[in-house]
């Protein structure tokens, strides 16, 4: 008979999930985090030259809310045109890449990183997300490790997206399905 697997806290504990520069750039951006966080709605080129310093890539006429929490800005990229909006949570343990003209709405949360259930020790993991250009990711979504959302697709709004979302998909739901497709255009 196979024994299930026990967590390991101590283990867990013990893990080196990031080296000395990560660590140390981490400690620079709780620095500078608020400085973003508590600048005035209005200074979107100010929030985006904060994480231009700290790594991120970051195009124009982009328009990051003061609320929007970025994990790790040198995991994060965005295209032009593009907005994260109130509350949004882009979680980047693992690269997190966001297309031209897309819409992040308040609350959603893009998750980077997740533990291999399959060690005691939960080693971290950090698979990238990607979504496409022209994409929609409604309020309160979820959008998990190793996620590509295609271009031009909606997540519906409270979804939970675990698998990858193809071009002018529109998907709602927890898990989140297919529920119709919308003709594609050039943005």
């Amino acid at each position: 008979m196979n024994e299930i697997p026990q967590i390991d806290i101590s283990a867990h504990r013990r893990n080196l999930n990031y080296d000395k520069g990560v660590l140390l750039a981490r400690v620079a951006w709780a620095v500078g985090k608020p400085f973003f966080r508590f600048s005035p709605r209005h200074f979107y080129g100010w929030r985006n030259f904060l994480l231009r310093i700290f790594g991120a890539q970051v195009g124009r006429e982009v328009r990051i809310y003061p609320s929007a929490s970025i994990f790790y800005p040198w995991n994060f990229s965005i295209g032009d045109w593009s907005t994260v909006g109130w509350g949004v949570d882009v979680y980047s343990l693992g690269k997190i890449s966001i297309g031209a003209n897309v819409l992040i709405s308040h609350r959603a949360h893009l998750c980077a990183g997740s533990h291999d259930i399959r060690k005691p020790n939960l080693p971290l993991l950090t698979p990238p997300i990607s979504i496409g250009d022209g994409s929609w990711v409604c309020s309160e979504s979820f959008v998990g490790p190793g996620v590509s959302v295609g271009k031009g697709s909606v997540v519906g709004a409270r979804a939970v997206v675990v698998k990858d979302v193809p071009d002018g998909a529109v998907v709602a739901g927890n898990p989140a399905k297919i529920i119709k497709r919308k003709p594609l255009r050039e943005v």
